[in-house]
């Protein structure tokens, strides 16, 4: 497997090298010469990357924690090695199945015949990985692409230059340089890779840089999966416990420092149940992190950039009228402490921008409505966590709202379900993958019609009026 450490954005000059397109042509070179691997082929693709995280394990967690300043190694088995290893058994194990032709039927008026759907890989597939999640971001593509088949190029971020080394040295000694190539660099080589002609392209990032990475994928046609984000609210019913609400919230903002797309931007109280709420997260949160300082538990914000995007939020907000409450000492190593924002509106940066930190402001509101109208006011996001045991009141937001999925009275755990489906919608992203749906996203459903020796179709051929198809047209035309 080839690893590019920082490869420069292709040359004006025609007739330059281009390192990125030829790493791109070796892989397309090798799916032409074989564009058909078998499922004996594939599961050993998938058992060798299963074997490749395990052996490696410790150094991932390791460079991983070096890159945020400091990474819970537990999130980190938790968040990224224990799914990403999860997703590999769940292919594995529906492999065969899935790699079936699908029959499907065929119309009284074209018997005799048959169709089928065939699932064939799609040819090379390029995956941009984020920093927040750079390894199971990475792998988890990565397992629906082999899965269906294919050959992989991915572009890890140079936000996480330690783990992108240290996953690219994994993936080398795994994987022929036909197969899967790792490409590293700044944004520049992200945009001039987001421009080569795949077959398919994934993203995951931010809202503004995918309709970037949209527009360059464009140029050749190429069909592309957002994973986004925005702005995910969390809802809190008038009659569900407070303290299971609170404890759940803060489980899905915490982990990561809330670093996380899916992790809840916002969360929509009942008026008379503010203060409980307040009390109750902040007890959560010191019973979670009894100390920020020398805590390992508590994961640092990624680098000096982001936080000091999450202090000017901080500062726009306290000088719009919000009442920001720090729920713990401040730390060094950029450890920002879990914060409740109150009294926040939308004219703040707060409430424009996804968070993607541990800042949780609070919104007031009267009835249920009240809530799931402020929801829609605003673009659709990555996901929707409501709390309330009654039926008809999940049934409600479920039925009136749009998100790319939704957890009923928890957080964050949908993404880990290997059987649902995980996508965006709007503004939050598009398409799908993980477990079936990916194999399908990195798949062509090739749809085949057969006939034999026999041919009933010559009946409607020309010339046309003849009593046969006038019979024809009084059969099929009601």
């Amino acid at each position: 497997m080839r690893v590019d450490a920082a490869l420069p954005l292709p040359a004006a000059d025609a007739g330059a090298r281009d390192p990125l397109q030829e790493t791109f042509q070796t892989l397309r070179e090798a799916f032409c010469a074989h564009p058909m691997p078998p499922a004996e082929e594939r599961l050993q693709w998938l058992d060798a990357l299963r074997r490749g995280l395990l052996a490696n394990r410790d150094t991932l967690v390791r460079a991983i924690a070096e890159d945020f300043g400091n990474r819970s190694a537990d999130e980190t088995l938790l968040a990224e090695l224990i799914p990403s290893l999860h997703a590999i058994r769940y292919a594995r194990r529906r492999l065969r199945h899935w790699m079936k032709p699908a029959r499907r039927g065929v119309g009284a008026m074209f018997q005799p015949a048959s169709a089928r759907v065939v699932y064939q890989p799609l040819g090379v597939v390029g995956v941009i990985v984020p920093w927040n999640y750079p390894l199971y971001l990475a792998v988890g593509p990565l397992v629906g692409a082999l899965a269906a088949g294919n050959r992989v190029m991915l572009k890890l971020s140079e936000a996480t230059p330690r783990t992108a080394r240290a996953l690219a040295e994994l993936l080398a000694a795994t994987f022929p340089d036909n197969l899967v190539s790792v490409v590293q660099g700044e944004a520049e080589v992200a945009a001039a890779f987001s421009r080569l002609p795949f077959d398919h392209l994934l993203f995951t990032g931010s809202t503004e840089v995918g309709r970037k990475v949209m527009r360059a994928a464009a140029e050749h046609l190429t069909p592309v999966t957002l994973e986004l984000g925005g702005k995910s609210p969390a809802i809190v019913s008038a009659d569900v416990p407070l303290e299971h609400a609170a404890e759940r919230i803060a489980f899905g903002k915490c982990l990561n420092a809330g670093q996380t797309c899916v992790a809840p931007d916002y969360v929509l109280v009942p008026r008379a149940r503010l203060d409980g709420f307040v009390e109750a997260y902040g007890r959560t949160v010191q019973r979670f992190f009894p100390r920020l300082a020398d805590n390992p538990d508590y994961t640092s914000i990624v680098n000096p950039r982001q936080a000091a995007r999450l202090a000017a939020y901080l500062d726009d907000a306290r000088a719009r009228g919000a009442t920001v409450l720090p729920l713990l000492p401040a730390a060094a190593d950029r450890r920002l402490p879990p914060t409740l924002l109150l009294e926040v509106d939308d004219a703040m940066q707060v409430m424009q921008e996804e968070i993607f930190g541990p800042l949780l402001p609070v919104v007031p509101y009267d009835h249920l409505d009240d809530a799931i109208a402020y929801v829609n006011q605003r673009p659709r996001p990555l996901a929707l966590y409501y709390f309330g045991y009654d039926r008809d009141d999940q049934r409600r937001v479920l039925e009136r709202t749009h998100s790319g999925g939704v957890c009923l009275n928890d957080t964050l755990l949908h993404v880990a379900q290997d059987d649902l489906p995980f996508g965006g919608i709007g503004a939050s992203g598009m398409g799908h993958y993980h477990g079936h749906e990916g194999f399908l996203t990195f798949s062509k459903a090739k749809g085949v019609f057969a006939k034999g020796r026999f041919n009933a179709a010559r009946l409607v051929y020309p010339p046309y009026g003849r009593a046969i198809q006038s019979l024809i047209y009084r059969l099929f035309l009601r």
